[in-house]
C-alpha cells in the first residue's frame, strides 16, 4: 500500500520532547567537561577529578529536575486555571463565548456567518474543548505534565554528563585535558547533529552551534582553572 502523498509528516510535535532532551544532554556534556577540564587545569590529581565531575554530575541533575519540576508545574498551574476560567464563562454566559469564538475565526480570515457555523458546530461538539484551543491555544488533556518532564530532564542531563567523566577514566593522566576537551566536543557534535536531524533542520547549523558554544564554555572554564591553579 503506498502511503498517501497528501498526509504530510510534521515535527512540531517534538519540539517539546526535542528541546528537553537536547538541552538537558547539552547541559550535561558542557557543564561536566567544562568542571572536569577547569579541575584539571588547576593541576588537581585525578581522584580529585573524578569527584568533582561525579559531583558535577549528581547537583546538575538534582538541579534540572528540580528546576523542570517547578517550571511545569507553574505552567500546569496556570493551565489550570485558564481552562477553570473558561468553563464558569462558558456556564454563565454560552451565547456571549459564542460571539467571542467566532470573533476569533473572523480575524483569521474567515467570513462572518461562516465563522459563526463553525463556532457554533465546535461548541455543540466541545465547547470547552474549541475555546481551549483556539483562545488559549490549549489542548484539554494534554497539558504540562512536572513529573515526567523532571525524570526526562534529569536523565538527559545524566547521560550527557557521564561522557566527559566516562573520558576521565579512558585517558592517560598526560593526556586528560586534551583527550576529555575532544571527546566532548565530539560528542556535543553528534548531539547537534542528532538534535537537528530529528527536527528536520540543517545539520551543519545546528552541529557547528553546539560545537562552537561548547568550546567556548569549555575553554573559559580551563583557563579560569589555570589562573587559579597557578595561585596556589
Amino acid at each position: 500500500m503506498s502511503a498517501d502523498p497528501h498526509r504530510e509528516g510534521h515535527v512540531v510535535n517534538r519540539i517539546g520532547w526535542l528541546r528537553a532532551a537536547v538541552l538537558g544532554a547539552n547541559d550535561g556534556i558542557v557543564s561536566t567537561a567544562s568542571l572536569v577540564l577547569g579541575v584539571a587545569a588547576a593541576n588537581a590529581r585525578t581522584t580529585d577529578i573524578v569527584i568533582a565531575g561525579t559531583a558535577g554530575l549528581v547537583a546538575g541533575a538534582m538541579s534540572m529536575a528540580a528546576g523542570e519540576y517547578v517550571s511545569v508545574s507553574a505552567q500546569a498551574d496556570t493551565e489550570h486555571a485558564e481552562i477553570g476560567r473558561e468553563r464558569r464563562e462558558l456556564a454563565v454566559d454560552p451565547v456571549g463565548e459564542l460571539a467571542e469564538l467566532a470573533g476569533i475565526y473572523v480575524e483569521r480570515g474567515v467570513d462572518h456567518a461562516t465563522a459563526v457555523a463553525v463556532a457554533t458546530q465546535l461548541m455543540a461538539r466541545d465547547a470547552l474543548g474549541a475555546h481551549a484551543r483556539d483562545e488559549l491555544d490549549l489542548t484539554v488533556g494534554a497539558r504540562a505534565r512536572p513529573v515526567q518532564a523532571a525524570l526526562a530532564s534529569a536523565a538527559s542531563f545524566t547521560v550527557g554528563a557521564a561522557m566527559p567523566l566516562l573520558a576521565v577514566f579512558a585517558m592517560p593522566a598526560d593526556r586528560l585535558i586534551a583527550g576529555v576537551a575532544g571527546s566532548s566536543l565530539l560528542f556535543l557534535a553528534v548531539l547537534g547533529a542528532l538534535g537537528a536531524r530529528a527536527g528536520d533542520a540543517a545539520v551543519w547549523r545546528g552541529t557547528c552551534r553546539v560545537t562552537f558554544w561548547g568550546a567556548f564554555a569549555m575553554a573559559v572554564t580551563a583557563l579560569i582553572g589555570h589562573l587559579i591553579g597557578g595561585t596556589m
